[in-house]
């Protein structure tokens, strides 16, 4: 190997060592951020998913009059979710609009129910679906909808007719949760329909009747979905095309 080789390889060698601690230090940076993301062309910006690709920029969120098609309230955010957008979205819309109250219609991305009941508290009546990703319904098995909540007993009914009572209450992410299960899960024909533990537990939020009520209206009104579709949906469409 000549001179000139070994001098231009101790380059290279310094310059990977250099960018080695560039990374590091990168590294650490990413590490001791909130959401463990670090946007080397803007600070603000973060992942996003999108249709399945990921793509680094801003969430951009905008509430649209079903009547007159015009956008009364947007915002941009870097949160890659929508999840906890609604409430905040659904408020600003309805004070722009000079409204008391306000229906709101979103897609399942916005479900989430602390936004739900968050809206109702401030005179918004939302209307999401849910997403349908129970594990039990994906391995065959009963999903909680398949158990009937019997209000004035505080019970559930499992769909081989045996009562569930309220047994004790439990915390979870900051939630209160109630907690239904009964003894006779052990003898049961359908238990390999419904649950491989020793007995099936239902958990059942304190403001779930607020879902539920939500759950009717949608029930009520099946064209919610494509009017939202309609409207909001349309000016992120012309945005795209231009």
């Amino acid at each position: 190997m000549t001179e000139a080789q070994t001098e231009k390889l101790q380059d290279k060698l310094a310059a990977a060592k250099e960018e080695m601690q560039r990374l590091k230090k990168l590294e650490t940076q990413m590490l001791e951020a909130p959401d463990k993301q670090v946007s080397l062309t803007d600070p603000d910006a973060r992942s996003m998913k999108t249709r399945g690709a990921g793509v680094v920029g801003y969430n951009v969120q905008a509430a649209v009059d079903v009547m007159h098609h015009l956008i009364p309230a947007h915002g941009v955010t870097n949160s890659g979710s929508d999840r906890n957008q609604l409430a905040a979205m659904a408020n600003k819309a309805r004070e722009a609009m000079g409204r008391k109250t306000l229906d709101v219609v979103a897609d399942a991305g916005y479900f989430n129910g602390k936004e739900i009941v968050a809206c109702e508290a401030d005179n918004v009546t939302p209307l999401v679906p849910k997403p349908q990703t129970s594990p039990s319904k994906a391995k065959g098995r009963y999903d909680k909808q398949d158990f009937v909540y019997l209000p004035e007993e505080d019970e559930y009914l499992c769909p081989a007719g045996q009562r569930l009572p309220h047994r004790f209450i439990s915390e979870e992410k900051e939630m209160k949760l109630h907690v239904y299960f009964s003894s006779s899960c052990g003898s049961c024909e359908l238990k390999a329909h419904c649950t491989t533990g020793k007995e099936r537990r239902i958990k059942r939020w304190e403001h779930e009747g607020v879902l539920e009520f939500m759950q009717e209206r949608l029930e009520k009104n099946p064209d919610a979905m494509l009017l939202r579709k309609q409207t909001v949906e349309h000016p992120f469409g012309t945005i795209k095309h231009w």
